[in-house]
C-alpha cells in the first residue's frame, strides 16, 4: 500500500508552515522531510520566497468562511498549481499519483501538494473543516481532523484560554 501524500499530512504540513514559516530553504526541506514528503531537489531561496507567496494565498481558502467563496478560492489554487493526475515512478520506488508535472521547481512540488491536500480534505471531510482560530487576536489555521468535526481553536491552549475567558466573565 502506498503512502496517500496528498491526504491528511498534506493538510497538515499547510497549516504548519502557514503558522510557523520556514526560515529558509533548509527548514522548508526539513520539515516537508518531517512531514513525509520527498522533494525532488534540493530547495532553493527562490522555491522560499516563492511558497511564501503560495502560503498567503492558502491562507485566504482557511480565511474564508463563506462555502462558495472558499470553494472559488480552493479552485483558483487548483488552477494555478495542479495539473490533471498523472501516473509516475520518478523515484523508482512504484507507481503513484501526481497533479503536476514531473520536473517543476521544489516551490510548485510543495505548492501541488498542498493545495491538492487540502481540496481533498475540503471534499472528504468537510467544506467547513478548515477556519481561522476564534480565539481573539489569534491569526493562526486550523484544519479539522477531529471525529466530530468540531474544532474552532488552532490548539487546546487556545481553547483552554477562551473557556477561562467565558468562565472568568460568567463570574464577575
Amino acid at each position: 500500500m502506498h503512502f496517500n501524500h496528498y491526504g491528511r499530512d498534506a493538510v497538515e504540513l499547510a497549516v504548519a508552515l502557514v503558522n510557523d514559516r520556514p526560515a529558509g530553504p533548509a527548514d522548508l526541506a526539513t520539515r516537508c522531510v518531517e512531514a513525509g514528503f520527498v522533494l525532488v531537489g534540493a530547495p532553493t531561496d527562490d522555491d522560499h520566497r516563492r511558497l511564501g507567496r503560495f502560503l498567503d494565498l492558502w491562507y485566504l481558502v482557511a480565511a474564508t468562511a463563506d462555502e462558495n467563496g472558499r470553494a472559488a478560492q480552493m479552485n483558483s489554487i487548483l488552477d494555478r498549481y495542479a495539473c490533471p493526475p498523472r501516473m509516475t515512478n520518478h523515484l523508482g520506488t512504484g507507481w503513484h499519483l501526481h497533479f503536476r508535472d514531473d520536473d517543476v521547481p521544489v516551490w510548485r512540488q510543495v505548492a501541488t501538494l498542498l493545495g491538492v491536500g487540502t481540496a481533498m480534505h475540503l471534499t472528504g471531510r468537510g467544506i467547513d473543516r478548515l477556519g481561522v482560530c476564534v480565539a481573539d487576536t489569534c491569526p493562526r489555521v486550523y484544519a479539522d481532523t477531529s471525529r466530530n468535526g468540531r474544532q474552532r481553536y488552532c490548539s487546546p491552549a487556545c481553547a483552554n484560554r477562551a473557556a477561562v475567558r467565558r468562565h472568568r466573565a460568567r463570574q464577575s
